[in-house]
């Protein structure tokens, strides 16, 4: 057994399923995980739910400051205990979904990597808020759910293929790092998990006029997966069929395709006609 797993079992700490608490404790993991996430000393990272505090330590003695946010108050006296001797770790208690985490970073060195084992029913939600809230990120490493990360590095036409897909195919690019089986978790979650790292690109994907508008026809493209692109169309912009057709024709595409088929730049052509379109 870790240290770290007696210091839990010691302290009589019940985990919380509601707050999605499932914790690694193998040192060999962890040490890959760290080296998978690239932190190096030049660096500061925001860790997300730092649990115990296992992966903290490794995050600790790789880069030159950590900031962990941890939502379960509990935790705080047990990570400060056992990681006292990490002076380049600071404890943040609070929601990260509701905290200003600019505010939150400000002392941070930038960019900065964001590293994270979290309660996977705020995954997705929280990789919007990372890649969308304006911080000054360089990359993310996330444990999520095998099937999120399906979704993460689904290609066109894949049943994972939506707008998480997009959204971090655009602005990053993915890659999965380590297969985790559910077993390797204490307690072990249903599913298995998979750690992904997520650089930001230096520029997106594809370039469009209006980004927002980009990403309303991307979400556009799976609001009725067995409707056509052009059905999605008339739906989301509350348009005539003919001139939704016309945007399709304008993009070079079929107005039978489904959504769920179209390729980064197909919705970027499209989504430019239709910033066009309807500013007219």
């Amino acid at each position: 057994m870790s240290k770290t797993k007696d210091r839990i079992r010691e302290s009589n700490l019940r985990y919380k399923q509601s707050l999605g608490q499932n914790f690694l404790y193998d040192e060999n993991l962890l040490a890959e995980l760290t080296a998978e996430a690239g932190v190096t000393k030049d660096e500061d990272v925001l860790e997300i739910g730092p649990g115990c505090g296992s992966l903290t330590r490794h995050l600790c003695d790789a880069a030159n400051r950590v900031l962990a946010v941890e939502l379960d108050e509990r935790l705080i006296p047990l990570l400060q205990a056992f990681l006292d001797e990490k002076k380049n770790l600071t404890v943040v208690q609070g929601d990260v979904m509701a905290l200003n985490l600019g505010e939150v970073t400000k002392d941070l060195k930038k960019p900065f990597a964001v590293v994270a084992n979290i309660p996977y029913y705020i995954t997705t939600p929280l990789i919007k808020l990372l890649l969308t809230g304006g911080l000054p990120v360089s990359r993310l490493a996330l444990m999520v759910q095998q099937e999120v990360a399906d979704k993460i590095l689904a290609s066109p036409g894949e049943e994972g293929w939506g707008p998480l897909s997009i959204l971090c195919q655009v602005l990053c690019e993915p890659r999965l790092a380590v297969r985790v089986p559910a077993e390797m978790f204490t307690p072990p979650p249903k599913v298995d998990s998979a750690f992904v790292v997520l650089p930001l690109r230096e520029t997106p994907a594809v370039e469009v006029r209006n980004r927002e508008m980009f990403f309303r026809v991307a979400n556009a493209a799976f609001a009725m997966r067995r409707k056509t692109m052009l059905n999605n169309l008339c739906a989301t912009f509350r348009t005539e069929r003919a001139r939704a057709a016309g945007w399709m024709e304008a993009a070079g595409l079929d107005e039978k395709v489904r959504g769920e088929r179209l390729t980064l730049e197909e919705l970027a052509r499209l989504a430019d006609v239709v910033t066009e379109g309807v500013t007219e």
